[in-house]
């Protein structure tokens, strides 16, 4: 997601039955989606660090849990998303 958040914003928009019309995509509503998600507005939201928000980075997670609890997650993601596509 982090590579390309466009392709994966649009992926979502489709997988919730709601994709961007071709007037969204070129009057930039996905990059204005992308930009109001960013963590960059919480400083202008005045929202301060809490337990709700992280750095961001990918694989941080490894910082906060363990390889064990790791493996467990991606077998309950694979189980619950099985024939999705995702």
């Amino acid at each position: 997601m982090k590579e390309q958040p466009q392709l994966h914003l649009r992926k979502l928009a489709e997988f919730m039955h709601c994709p961007f019309s071709a007037k969204e995509e070129t009057e930039g509503v996905v990059d204005e989606i992308l930009g109001l998600c960013s963590f960059g507005w919480k400083i202008v939201f005045g929202i301060e660090n809490s337990a709700f928000f992280r750095k961001g980075e990918v694989g941080d997670w490894k910082n906060y849990l363990t390889a064990e609890i790791g493996d467990r997650l991606d077998k309950i993601i694979e189980e619950k998303f099985y024939g999705s596509g995702l």
